[in-house]
């Protein structure tokens, strides 16, 4: 099969490295349908069609910002989306982004795992970036608490409006913003 498109993403070195590794390769081939390359230690390079490296190039950045593998690869669903915040943009200071990340984290995961459960979203809190991978709805909601952290408000403050988000969801009423 001749590939005439071709990608590189970019991810950090350790997440290249593992990605090198292990079997990681062959699964995001298997289920991508294209063919990946570790160029020179720095970046990944996706061969395929158009719609096929667009699929590899986001399980591929997913993984990059700290999601396992098999998570990642739900992104091949095109019913599931990877979103990203960057703490550094909003932030720039290193002390103030590992008090965020601590308090989206919480005591031994806690406030992460409550987060995924409720919104059925997977968070990742890796370098600078929290990522979400779920159904878009699902996605707002997990949001809508991590932003509210961010934010400095407190736990509770970021579960209710969690929920409120999740109950409105689950009731199927759609909230338009422009």
């Amino acid at each position: 099969m001749g590939y005439r498109n071709m990608q590189l993403v970019y991810i950090p070195k350790e997440r290249l490295k593992r990605l090198g590794e292990s079997k990681t390769i062959e699964r995001i081939c298997k289920t991508c349908n294209c063919r990946l390359f570790i160029e020179n230690g720095e970046a990944v390079r996706i061969e395929g069609s158009a719609y096929d490296e667009f699929v590899a190039r986001n399980v591929v950045h997913a993984f990059g910002r700290g999601f396992d593998i098999d998570i990642a690869c739900r992104l091949a669903n095109s019913d599931y989306y990877f979103s990203a915040i960057d703490l550094e943009q909003i932030f720039g200071n290193e002390k103030r982004i590992k008090q965020v990340k601590a308090r989206i984290i919480g005591e031994e995961g806690r406030t992460k795992r409550y987060i995924e459960q409720v919104s059925s979203t997977r968070i990742s809190v890796y370098g600078n970036t929290v990522g979400f991978i779920g159904k878009v709805e699902n996605i707002r909601e997990a949001e809508v608490a991590v932003n509210t952290l961010i934010d400095g408000g407190t736990h509770r403050l970021a579960y209710k409006k969690m929920e409120t988000e999740h109950r409105r969801n689950v009731k199927g009423e759609k909230d338009v913003r422009f």
